[in-house]
């Protein structure tokens, strides 16, 4: 015989609490001490309760809505606004909550009290929340106690996500650069609090490794301008010989060939270089950056119809590919198959 889901009962027994007490601990809401809230989670996670996020948006008459949640590393920076890769994040969801009666949260969490936000969110959560930029850990957290979550990133095995290969899109960018005859091709690489990163880092290094190239790779901290423009900068002094740059994402590498640019150099007839993302910043560079083209908005989408269709399964995969897009700024070669 299958077993029923567990109720609000059932995790009120386990917890030797009562049913109110384990709504407020759910609802987030005042009532409850702290003592006992710890033992009312404790329950749920071993029983593996899943609340029933729409009735609890009626019965709280709170409007339905699809959480997105990003844990920003650089403040001051900016991020909604000024990176173009979380408009592509929304203008994906959007595109499947026009005409639906679901609202859309938007919610920036600091680095700092990360794990405290990302509680008080999976507790008010609804439809269920897209997770953009989120740690593995923090992501296994948000899903023990929401289950209605899908990360857009690598994460944890429990979590549900949309994933591309990020290292395989690495590798044939610089395969496409070796092929281009370049022969010392530095890397800008991204935070290693990114997962995405820490992937297409991989990709180069077993790249390089494999084409028997040195390895030249620098790490360029958060995914701003600045920093790609001031780690290219530093590349070029220490490695004067440098003929092309694989940079971890389209913003970076802007900032990349401004500094090539002001150094004196041409791009790409002295430095080729090569992005990742296929953003807006891609085609406003000067010239136009090659790049390898992740389907943002078709992830994030694809992430909100599992969200709005019904329960999330534990440790759901949707792949999806990535795409070599050539460009002025590596010139003007044949497309290459991947391999």
């Amino acid at each position: 015989m299958s077993r029923s889901k567990p109720t609000i009962e059932d995790v009120a027994r386990a917890a030797g609490v009562s049913r109110a007490t384990v709504s407020r601990v759910i609802n987030n809401v005042p009532g409850a001490s702290g003592q006992l809230r710890a033992r009312v989670r404790q329950a749920v996670v071993e029983l593996g309760y899943t609340p029933n996020q729409t009735a609890r948006a009626l019965a709280s008459g709170r409007q339905r809505a699809v959480d997105v949640v990003a844990v920003t590393y650089s403040p001051a920076t900016g991020w909604l606004g000024a990176h173009p890769y979380y408009s592509r994040v929304l203008a994906g969801i959007m595109s499947v909550l026009e005409g639906a009666d679901v609202q859309l949260r938007v919610h920036a969490v600091g680095e700092a009290g990360a794990a405290e936000a990302i509680d008080a969110i999976a507790a008010n959560a609804t439809v269920g929340a897209v997770l953009t930029n989120i740690p593995p850990a923090l992501a296994a957290r948000f899903h023990r106690q929401c289950r209605r979550a899908v990360s857009v990133t690598a994460t944890a095995a429990s979590v549900p996500a949309m994933e591309v290969d990020n290292a395989g899109g690495a590798y044939a960018a610089v395969e496409q650069l070796y092929r281009l005859g370049r022969r010392r091709i530095a890397a800008i690489h991204g935070p290693d609090a990114s997962t995405c990163a820490l992937d297409r880092r991989t990709g180069y290094a077993r790249a390089v490794r494999q084409l028997g190239l040195a390895d030249l790779g620098a790490d360029g901290g958060d995914f701003v301008r600045e920093n790609g423009y001031v780690t290219a900068r530093r590349l070029l002094e220490r490695h004067p010989d440098v003929d092309a740059m694989f940079v971890a994402c389209d913003l970076m590498a802007a900032g990349a060939i401004q500094a090539i640019t002001a150094g004196g150099r041409r791009v790409p007839q002295d430095i080729s270089v090569m992005g990742f993302d296929d953003s807006l910043a891609a085609v406003c560079s000067n010239p136009p950056l090659s790049t390898v083209r992740v389907p943002v908005e078709e992830m994030t989408a694809a992430a909100t119809r599992l969200l709005l269709d019904g329960e999330v399964p534990a440790g759901h995969r949707q792949q999806f590919p990535v795409e070599l897009v050539l460009r002025e700024s590596t010139g003007q070669p044949a497309v290459p198959s991947f391999p």
